[in-house]
This record gives C-alpha cells, sequence and structure tokens, in this order.
C-alpha cells in the first residue's frame, strides 16, 4: 500500500510539471508534459499498488485525450476545456447516485470517513453542486481572461477553492458521522 504522502505527492506531480514547463515554454509544451506526468503517475501507481482507482484512470484519459487535441491543433482551448470536463463528469456522476439514493462520494472517500448513508448522501449532492459551480468558473475565467490567468487559476484557484469548499464541510461531516460502536472487548 502507497503511503498518503507519497499519494499526495503523485496526485501533484501533474500540476506542477505542468505548472513550470508553462513558466519557460509555454502552454502547448506543457500539455504534453502534463500528458506524461499524469500517464506516468498512473503508471507508478499500477506499479506500487497493481491497481488504479477509478479518478485517476477517468482523469488520466480525459487529460490525454484534451491535451492530445490541443497538441494536435495547436489550440488550447480544448486543454482550457478539460476542467469544465472533468467537473461536470463528476457532477453528473455524483447527482446520478443521489438520483439512486445513494451517496457515491461514499466511494472515494468512504476509507476516510465514516458516514450515515444520509449523510454521504447530502455531502456527494453538496460535492455535486460544487462541482457544477467549479466547472462554469473555470468557462467563465478561460473565456474571458488571458491564458497566463486562467494558468494560474487552474493551478492555485481550483485547488485553493476546493480546500476552501473541503474544510467548511468539516461541521457538517461531523454532524454526519456514524456513531460508533462499542468495543466487545471485555
Amino acid at each position: 500500500m502507497v503511503s498518503s504522502k507519497v499519494k499526495t505527492a503523485l496526485d501533484f506531480l501533474p500540476l506542477i510539471v505542468f505548472f513550470v514547463v508553462f513558466k519557460w515554454l509555454g502552454i502547448i509544451p506543457a500539455t504534453g508534459a502534463l500528458i506524461a506526468a499524469t500517464l506516468a503517475v498512473v503508471a507508478i501507481l499500477f506499479a506500487l499498488e497493481r491497481r488504479v482507482a477509478t479518478t485517476p484512470l477517468v482523469t488520466a484519459v480525459i487529460v490525454a485525450v484534451f491535451g492530445g487535441l490541443s497538441i494536435w491543433f495547436q489550440d488550447e482551448r480544448f486543454l482550457k476545456m478539460k476542467p469544465t470536463v472533468v467537473n461536470l463528469l463528476f457532477a453528473a456522476v455524483l447527482f446520478v447516485g443521489c438520483l439512486r439514493g445513494k451517496g457515491w462520494l461514499h466511494y472515494i472517500m468512504g476509507a476516510a470517513l465514516q458516514l450515515t448513508d444520509r449523510g454521504w448522501w447530502l455531502l456527494s449532492r453538496r460535492f455535486g453542486f460544487f462541482f457544477m459551480a467549479m466547472a462554469l468558473l473555470n468557462e467563465l475565467i478561460w473565456r474571458t481572461m488571458p491564458t497566463d490567468w486562467w494558468v494560474n487559476f487552474k493551478v492555485f484557484g481550483l485547488l485553493g477553492l476546493t480546500l476552501v469548499f473541503t474544510m467548511l464541510q468539516m461541521s457538517f461531516i461531523q454532524k454526519h458521522l456514524k456513531p460508533e460502536e462499542p468495543s466487545t472487548n471485555a
């Protein structure tokens, strides 16, 4: 099993590579570096765990497709649409789960949190709306701001907003934790 520190470092590696290469060489070379780093992380995770979770795998496919289109057509708009597509996809998955009465966020975060079924459903719904808002915000920014601004938003803004939103959910999470089961050790 990969330690949480290694996993976190691997999660951020493609974003860091993208940002550094963008600052030195521009958006199209940074896109190629992002694709390579993302695929490398998936390969490393597979080598370490002999499996890859669905979220990084889906993200890698979307990065490869939209990044590949940006490189092929020499058009950064495809890459700029990628966060919109990823966020809408995550929102759709969470909302479908909610419509089916399931809090599908449980499958991503269930190892870290023990919430009631209603808590998972409500948290999934909240994150679904958050992902929709992030998709809309990305669209607004990439369509109205220069590329440098969008890159800073993608690297720092999306991450920062996600961290703030997650922190704002802590009191909600506390209210919906499953009660601890009494110990049977005597």
